[in-house]
């Protein structure tokens, strides 16, 4: 790896080898650029505290590891009056790992507030979707009348469960999925679900930033 800026610590990833910065090489929140989608690429990424957010003017893909990690301990989900009424309703059936690419693809097409574009381009897509067909990637999908209306999709990488984006097309859609997916949490031997970065959305879920140090401590736990 190349240091290509000094101030800031961001390194230039190597073609032939899939090496990430160590904690001790971070400063800021993006830590690297360049390399490739490779799966074991993307495996070693999350295996060491990064993830790939977006693709730069110039296709180099961005690695980031935040200072400020927001995670969620699946007990700590918050779950609202109008969510309980939506579980109770039973309306909404959960699925999961049935319709992966179009999890994915319906992530990459729905318009967010103060959002003009996408990070998740085809190339996210494709990767991802390899990742699933390696039984590393997984989705839990939302359906209404046999319509896939909601879901998420992430990483798991030993206990914890990288989650990578999440849609709606009808109220509490994603939230039922990110429901199923803290109550099966256990049971599947998921530990923290790992939210990556702040919002307003998440915390009123019950997540919440602990130190990059700290999410590393239950990293290297695994």
């Amino acid at each position: 790896m190349e240091l290509i800026d000094k101030e800031h610590k961001i390194y230039l990833l190597d073609d032939d080898n899939f090496d990430f910065p160590t904690l001790d090489m971070m400063k800021d929140d993006l830590v690297a650029v360049g390399g490739d989608f490779h799966p074991q690429r993307l495996i070693n990424a999350y295996e060491n505290g990064l993830f790939p957010w977006y693709i730069d003017e110039h296709n180099y893909i961005h690695w980031f590891s935040p200072a400020k990690r927001m995670v969620l301990y699946p007990d700590d989900f918050i779950v609202s009056k109008s969510l309980k009424r939506t579980i109770k309703n039973k309306n909404f059936v959960i699925k999961s790992n049935e319709n992966f690419e179009e999890v994915i693809k319906n992530c990459a097409n729905i318009k967010r507030k103060h959002e003009d574009d996408t990070w998740i381009r085809d190339e996210f897509i494709e990767a991802y979707t390899q990742l699933f067909n390696l039984g590393i990637a997984f989705s839990i999908e939302c359906y209404l009348g046999g319509e896939l209306v909601g879901g998420l999709y992430g990483v798991w990488v030993g206990d914890i469960f990288c989650g990578e984006s999440m849609f709606s097309k009808v109220s509490d859609a994603s939230k039922m999925a990110f429901y199923h997916l803290c109550k099966q949490a256990s049971a599947n031997g998921i530990k923290l679900i790992d939210c990556q970065v702040y919002n307003e959305h998440l915390e009123s879920l019950g997540a919440k930033e602990i130190s990059r140090e700290e999410y590393f401590k239950i990293l290297k736990c695994i």
